[in-house]
């Protein structure tokens, strides 16, 4: 009897937490939908040609978001590059190279610690080594190498978990044919880890190409400046436009309009970039 209630009680609690759980669900889904419904009702009528190939202006009829089109699509060059590179390049080293020693557990430690460190952190330490120590001002370099370091964490801890679920198995029998580390990591174990490696990727792309914290602290400008051509000129970014453009928005009411087409344009480019991705981490996935 005691056996059946107790059971009973088990069920009622699970039906209590799944209720909880799709009722949470769907609040995030529902104030999504409003959002960008509202987004949408407000944007979508000021996106034309002229809106996407055209200057930024101090007149909001006349304003457009080419450049920065061209400095978001450049600084996210930087951050793929110098994550994919080191983040996967010091999840290697710590996951099949490093001993298990103290060392090793406190810089792992200190890497997921690192995760959750504000983003405005990283922008005065961008400020401070990339745009003052090494001199790059408030360029795309500077802009990628401070994002980047926003979301190494990510990608570092991302490729650790992929590697990890390589099966023992195969990377022993690669070993027992007379392969060394580097062309087991390289022929074996990378492959098979890759679409882990790539969702890690993915997520820090989400991230790094919606944040203007960091970029703000660089100085980037805002207002009429040239395209950029290269990622040593100056620059500015769609999440950096949305941010001023909101502000003005007090002032005159059609920058708000601007704000909103713009996030139309962000959106669709982050949607872009990652399916991209995962086409292609789904088509490296059919072949492991």
């Amino acid at each position: 009897m005691k056996f059946a209630s107790n059971m009973t009680f088990r069920l009622k609690l699970n039906q209590l937490a799944k209720g909880a759980f799709l009722s949470a669900t769907l609040f995030g889904v529902v104030v999504l939908i409003i959002l960008m419904a509202q987004v949408t009702i407000d944007g979508i009528q000021w996106i034309d040609m002229q809106f996407i190939t055209s200057h930024l202006s101090n007149t909001a009829s006349k304003a457009g978001i080419m450049g920065p089109i061209l400095g978001t699509l450049l600084l996210m060059v930087v951050v793929i590059v110098v994550t994919l590179s080191i983040g996967v390049g010091a999840a290697i080293y710590l996951e099949l190279y490093a001993k298990n020693s103290r060392l090793n557990g406190f810089i792992q430690t200190n890497i997921r610690n690192l995760a959750g460190v504000p983003s405005i952190v990283y922008g005065i330490l961008g400020l401070t080594i990339f745009a003052r120590l090494m001199d790059l001002g408030n360029t795309v370099l500077a802009g990628g190498f401070t994002l980047s370091l926003l979301v190494l964490p990510i990608v570092i801890v991302a490729s650790q978990e992929a590697l990890r679920s390589v099966p023992n198995d195969i990377s022993e029998a690669s070993y027992g044919l007379g392969a060394t580390t580097w062309q087991t990591i390289q022929r074996i174990i990378l492959p098979t880890a890759l679409p882990g490696i790539l969702t890690g990727a993915i997520l820090a792309v989400s991230r790094s190409i919606g944040e203007t914290a960091p970029l703000v602290v660089l100085g980037i400008p805002a207002l009429l400046i040239p395209f950029p051509n290269g990622f040593n000129d100056q620059f500015t970014a769609l999440p950096l436009q949305i941010y001023y453009w909101t502000l003005d928005s007090v002032l005159v009411d059609e920058y708000a309009n601007l704000a909103a087409a713009t996030i139309i344009i962000l959106m669709t480019i982050l949607i872009t970039l990652n399916l991209t991705a995962i086409i292609i981490r789904n088509k490296f996935q059919k072949h492991v």
